[in-house]
């Protein structure tokens, strides 16, 4: 019965559209591409896939003897020029592939709606629609309203897997396949939790994490007057949430240098945190390289190293790393500690009320990139990456529908 309708709601459709000849507005339009006149050189047909099923239109075809374009008036009118999915099944391809792969956003289009978009097509569109979204986050920076007493940000990578073309110049990467991945960037934002009470907590908020991912560079050179690829998304995304009004603004991390680089940069007077967990494996693996793996001794050691970083102990745990100073992993725990030693204030951190673990931005690492793009057989470009990257964080921070009324309001003018 539904297949039915839909069939003779199309039929009706197309009856009304081809019936209706006021797509030719007379003897000429103007041409976009000179200025010079178009003229009315009669009607030719298209295959339209919509929600409705597919259609046959009868449209008015104009073309100017100057330049040589030609163009249909109604094909802008309905946002199909130059494509063969109506924006609607456009909208519904990009929201299941999104979340699913090319092949099953067709199977689910076809099962759930009755429309048939082939796995290449999804991709095709998905991808598309993903460019002009990248393209729309780059240029529309809207701040939400509000303003969140405490917020917090977050940076981190994850590796993707990619095409063997993608590494061909890259110093370093395996040409046989085996380490075939590019490093994604995500910045995700956060809002504090509070109680019933209206006291805040060490907790994010739910429903109010934002992502921004891409394959992106966050290197600059010293004389460098322009901020890095990725800085620059980090900005837009801050701005976007308020995270520059708020009155605790938090900057979270592994650790990494190119993470503390862009939070100097770009949120100078914000509070710098290492991620704990981060911290305590740095410690488990000196354990496992002083003791063996799995050992009561690696085990005992670990613990109260950890309970020294947890109350603040840093120099006792320096002492302790130093007399394991011959070995490598103990040499680099004991850098890496002296670089973070003031972003590891657990015991004043705990004490501010402040979340102490980028818990948030590793669930977005699997949430956001390894859910969708890192399935068995999977293999990116990087810019169809990129642009599934916007896609997908377009639906998971909820901003489809304001990105979706600006593109219409682009395609009307």
């Amino acid at each position: 019965m539904r297949r039915r309708t839909l069939e003779l709601a199309a039929r009706l459709v197309e009856r009304r559209l081809n019936a209706d000849h006021g797509d030719r507005s007379g003897s000429w339009l103007p041409c976009d591409g000179c200025g010079g006149r178009a003229a009315y050189a009669g009607r030719r047909g298209k295959e339209v896939t919509t929600v409705l099923g597919a259609l046959h239109l009868e449209r008015a075809y104009c073309h100017c003897a100057h330049c040589g374009a030609g163009f249909h008036p109604r094909d802008r009118a309905l946002g199909i020029e130059g494509a063969s999915l109506s924006p609607g099944v456009v909208r519904m391809t990009g929201l299941a592939a999104a979340r699913a792969s090319f092949a099953e956003t067709g199977a689910l289009l076809h099962d759930l709606a009755g429309v048939n978009v082939d796995a290449k097509q999804a991709e095709r569109t998905a991808e598309a629609l993903g460019r002009e979204i990248a393209a729309d986050e780059r240029d529309v920076v809207e701040p939400e309203p509000g303003r969140a007493p405490t917020m917090y940000l977050g940076m981190d990578g994850t590796g993707v897997p990619v095409r063997r073309a993608e590494l061909a110049d890259r110093a370093g990467k395996q040409a046989d396949g085996s380490a075939r991945t590019r490093e994604v960037k995500l910045v995700a934002v956060w809002t504090a939790a509070a109680d019933a009470a209206g006291r805040e907590l060490p907790e994010r908020e739910p429903g109010s994490v934002s992502h921004s991912a891409a394959v992106e560079s966050a290197a600059t050179r010293d004389d460098d007057v322009d901020l890095s690829p990725f800085a620059l998304r980090v900005d837009r995304e801050a701005r976007r949430r308020g995270f520059d009004r708020a009155r605790r603004r938090v900057v979270l991390g592994d650790g990494a240098p190119w993470i503390w680089n862009v939070a100097d940069e770009l949120f100078p007077g914000a509070v710098q945190i290492v991620d704990l967990f981060h911290a305590k494996q740095h410690l488990w693996d000196v354990a496992k390289a002083v003791y063996g793996p799995g050992t009561d001794m690696a085990g005992r050691w670990a613990k109260r190293r950890r309970d020294e970083l947890d109350d603040g102990r840093i120099g006792a745990l320096l002492r302790a790393l130093r007399r394991h100073e011959r070995l490598d992993e103990a040499r680099r725990c004991i850098e890496y500690i002296r670089r973070n030693r003031h972003r590891m204030r657990y015991p004043a951190f705990r004490a501010m009320g402040l979340c102490v673990g980028s818990g948030v931005v590793e669930a977005g690492c699997k949430h956001v990139v390894a859910t969708r793009f890192k399935r068995p057989g999977m293999h990116w470009s990087v810019p169809g990456f990129d642009a599934m990257a916007a896609l997908r964080c377009c639906v998971l921070n909820h901003r489809l529908d304001h990105f979706w009324n600006r593109r219409k309001a682009r395609n009307a003018a």
